[in-house]
C-alpha cells in the first residue's frame, strides 16, 4: 500500500513529540482534508479512516449515482455507467463509496501533505509549550546555559525548551559559563508567530519574593507573609514581612541565626544587601523602619502629597541616604512616600536649585539622585566620595563646592 511509508513517518513524529493517539489522528485527518479540498474543492463527502499505530489510512469518496449525461458535480455525483464499473448492480439514486488512493492526489500533493503535517505538529507542540510556561509565569525556574550572546543568554531546560535571559534582566555581577545552571523567574511568555518566546528575569522583585518562599519554611507555609519587595538589583533590597501569629518574629525567622537563612538568598543575588523589616499599617513607624539603619529624631507626614519630612542628627544622614542614595530611594518605594531628609540643628540652608544660574541642571540632578539637594548637604561631603557616588568628574564637583562656599557661606557670615 503506497501510503504506508507516509504513515510510518507520521508515527515517527508521534514518538518524537509524544503526541497522544487521539490528537495525532485529528491532526492527520485535518491535513488530509485540506489536501482533498485543494484537489476536489470540498471534503464533506469524504470519509477518512486513520490508524497511526498500524500505519493504515483509508480515504473513501461518497457519491450519488445519476443517469448517464446528468452529472453536474463530478465530486458529489457519478454516472450509472461509471458506478457499474465499480459494482455491476448499482442503480440510479444509490450511494457509491470509492476508495481514493494517495497516488490519485498527485506527487506534489503528497509532498505538501508531509510538509503540512510537520507544520501542524510543530504548531501543536509550540501551543503545548506556550500553555505549560504560561502557567509557570511568576515562578522560579532553573535552566542550563546553552550559549551566550551580547544582549542575552540562551538557556535550555531538561526538555530542550529555549528560555531567554536578556542582559537587562541579569544582575550586574552575574557571570555565567556554558553548562551552568541558572535560576530566575519566568517573567513573560508570548507567542511570536507560532513559536513561544519565554523570558526569564533575575532582577524582578518577584524573584526575591519567590526565593523567600523557597528558602524560608514559614513563608512557604504561609505563617509569614511577604508584603512588599523593592530592589536595586545586585546592590540593595528591602523586604517588608508580617505574621498573623504573635508568637512568630517574622524578621528573625527570615534572617535566621547570624543570617544563616538569608545567606543563601544573598549569595544567589550576587551579595545583594537585603534589609528585612516588620511591616506595619502605621505609616510613621513604617517609614522609620524603612530608613534603617538610620535613627530618626522626628518625622512629619503630608498625607495629601504623600511626602515625609525626616529630621536626623548630622551623623545619621549618610546612613539614611545610603551609598549612591540607595537606602532613601528604596525606603520611598517601599512606603510610597517621597522622603525629604533634614539635618537636626541646621537652621539655615539653601536649596541647591537656588544656584541654578551657576550650576547646570543636570549636575543638580546628579546630586539629587544620591539625596543631596541643599548647599550644606554637599559641603559636608568628601570630594572623592562624591565622585565615586555620582557620574560627575572631580573638577566638576570641586567647581560646585567652590560656588557653594563663595555664595552660601558669604551669605551666612
Amino acid at each position: 500500500m503506497e501510503n504506508i511509508a507516509l504513515i510510518e513517518s507520521f508515527s515517527e513524529f508521534k514518538d518524537d513529540k509524544l503526541i497522544d493517539r487521539v490528537t495525532l489522528m485529528a491532526i492527520l485527518e485535518d491535513v488530509f482534508r485540506n489536501a482533498l479540498k485543494k484537489k476536489y474543492g470540498e471534503d464533506d463527502n469524504f470519509d477518512i479512516i486513520v490508524n497511526p499505530d498500524k500505519g493504515d489510512l483509508e480515504i473513501w469518496r461518497n457519491r450519488v449515482v445519476v443517469a448517464d449525461g446528468e452529472v453536474e458535480d463530478p465530486n458529489q455525483e457519478i454516472s450509472l455507467t461509471e458506478a457499474r464499473k465499480i459494482e455491476p448492480d448499482f442503480e440510479v439514486g444509490e450511494d457509491v463509496s470509492e476508495e481514493v488512493k494517495l497516488i490519485d492526489l498527485g506527487r506534489r500533493s503528497i509532498l505538501a501533505l508531509r510538509q503540512n503535517l510537520i507544520s501542524k505538529i510543530h504548531e501543536h507542540d509550540n501551543t503545548n509549550i506556550f500553555k505549560h510556561f504560561k502557567e509557570l509565569e511568576g515562578e522560579i525556574y532553573t535552566a542550563e546555559v546553552h550559549h551566550i550572546r551580547h544582549r542575552a543568554i540562551i538557556l535550555l531546560d531538561d526538555e530542550g525548551n529555549e528560555i531567554i535571559l536578556p542582559k537587562d534582566r541579569q544582575i550586574p555581577s552575574d557571570f555565567f559559563r556554558k553548562g551552568e545552571n541558572v535560576r530566575g523567574i519566568i517573567e513573560s511568555v508570548e507567542l511570536k508567530g507560532n513559536k513561544p518566546s519565554i523570558l526569564m528575569s533575575r532582577t524582578s522583585p518577584l524573584f526575591l519574593e519567590k526565593l523567600f518562599e523557597q528558602e524560608i519554611p514559614e513563608v512557604f507555609d504561609g505563617l509569614i507573609t511577604v508584603k512588599k519587595v523593592v530592589r536595586i538589583p545586585g546592590e540593595k533590597a528591602k523586604v517588608a514581612v508580617d505574621s498573623y501569629d504573635d508568637r512568630i518574629d517574622p524578621v528573625g525567622a527570615c534572617v535566621g541565626m547570624k543570617g544563616s537563612r538569608i545567606h543563601s538568598i544573598v549569595r544567589e543575588l550576587g551579595n545583594e544587601n537585603i534589609d528585612v523589616i516588620n511591616f506595619t499599617t502605621n505609616n510613621q513607624l513604617l517609614i522609620t523602619r524603612a530608613l534603617s539603619p538610620a535613627k530618626i529624631t522626628s518625622l512629619k507626614i503630608d498625607e495629601e502629597n504623600k511626602r515625609a519630612e525626616v529630621m536626623l542628627k548630622p551623623e545619621e544622614v549618610s546612613k539614611a541616604i545610603g551609598r549612591g542614595g540607595h537606602n532613601i530611594r528604596l525606603a520611598g518605594q517601599l512606603t510610597g512616600y517621597e522622603i525629604d531628609v533634614f539635618r537636626e540643628g541646621v537652621e539655615e540652608d539653601v536649596e541647591l536649585r537656588e544656584f541654578a544660574d551657576e550650576i547646570e541642571d543636570w549636575v543638580i540632578e546628579e546630586f539629587a539622585k544620591i539625596g543631596l539637594d541643599t548647599a550644606k548637604s554637599i559641603l559636608e561631603q568628601d570630594v572623592d566620595d562624591l565622585v565615586r557616588r555620582t557620574d560627575l568628574e572631580e573638577e566638576t564637583v570641586k567647581d560646585v563646592m567652590r560656588v557653594l562656599r563663595e555664595e552660601f557661606e558669604e551669605e551666612n557670615k
